[in-house]
């Protein structure tokens, strides 16, 4: 049994190999532990799909396999020895030995199934696969790699349409890549089951603001407007707005607090409303969250 408690490091998880190496982090390494090959090329397109699914397999397995990507332009002779005809091309060895493999670009829950196959045969323990695949996925979109986050997000959706991480997380990828309109629909045929969750109802807070950053003013001329005339109140939510749009919802949510501060009944109660609506689209441990619904719980009772 493969032990799990101490998980690799994502980056001793994933390599770049070379025929230099291959030895010592492939046939070696796989004496103790799986380690899948991803045979590559810069120019393969296939490949630049599958791999980022398979890298996020494998991180999701938490040390229960490793990955080893060789790039077959570079490494021919390699490649050669293990007859690699066509790309991308996978195999998996364990104890020093080709034990399994497949060629072609696949479907997501094909690669999360042969992850899964890998970590049996070598006696490790392959529960929880999706959920770890989703959480390898959001730390893609939070680092900014927002497509790949998206086909891991799809890969785990083949496999369980109605995963709601991974759903939710469709939505937030296609959110930070401006693709508003997508993220929409995706959120609109949202299974019965899952339509009303926490997490669904979050992506939905955030799509309605990134629609609202995309119609915000600059920063500092709305700063200005609010300095010159600090009961300009549609200034000072545009401004607020414009924080939000550029990242700082700090601030975004201090001069909403401030606005209904002034005058909680303007424009409907807007203040509050976009408020909630910030609130929900973060983690509810957020510490802007905790703050900003302490801080509007004391207005509201002052």
């Amino acid at each position: 049994m493969i032990e799990l408690g101490n998980a690799p490091a994502e980056t001793d998880l994933i390599k770049d190999v070379s025929e230099a190496d291959f030895m010592t982090e492939v046939v070696e390494m796989s004496q103790t532990v799986p380690v899948i090959v991803d045979f590559w090329a810069p120019w393969c397109g296939p490949c630049k799909t599958l791999g980022p699914a398979l890298e996020a397999a494998v991180t999701a397995a938490r040390g229960a396999v490793r990955m080893a990507k060789v790039n077959v332009d570079e490494n021919q002779m390699i490649a050669g020895q293990l007859r690699v005809q066509s790309i991308p091309t996978v195999y998996a060895f364990y104890q020093g030995q080709p034990v399994d493999g497949f060629q072609g670009a696949v479907p997501g829950s094909e690669i999360q199934a042969f992850v899964d196959r890998v970590i049996a045969a070598a006696g490790g323990d392959a529960s929880g696969g999706l959920d770890d695949a989703a959480a390898a996925a959001d730390e893609m979109l939070e680092s900014g790699a927002a497509s790949d986050a998206a086909q891991t997000f799809a890969a785990i959706l083949d496999e369980d349409g109605e995963h709601v991480g991974a759903y939710a997380g469709m939505v937030r990828a296609h959110i930070a890549m401006d693709d508003l309109d997508q993220a929409e629909a995706i959120l609109n045929g949202a299974p019965a089951a899952i339509a009303s969750s926490p997490e669904l109802e979050a992506a939905a807070a955030q799509l309605e603001l990134a629609r609202q950053a995309a119609e915000t003013g600059p920063v500092g001329e709305l700063t200005a407007q609010v300095a010159a005339d600090p009961e300009n109140h549609q200034a000072r939510f545009d401004l607020a707005q414009a924080f939000y749009a550029n990242g700082d919802v700090e601030a975004a949510v201090a001069e909403l607090l401030e606005l209904f501060r002034r005058d909680r009944e303007w424009n409907d109660g807007a203040a509050k409303t976009q408020l909630f609506t910030i609130f929900d689209a973060l983690k509810p441990s957020d510490a802007v969250v905790l703050n900003g619904r302490r801080k509007l719980s004391s207005l509201i009772f002052a």
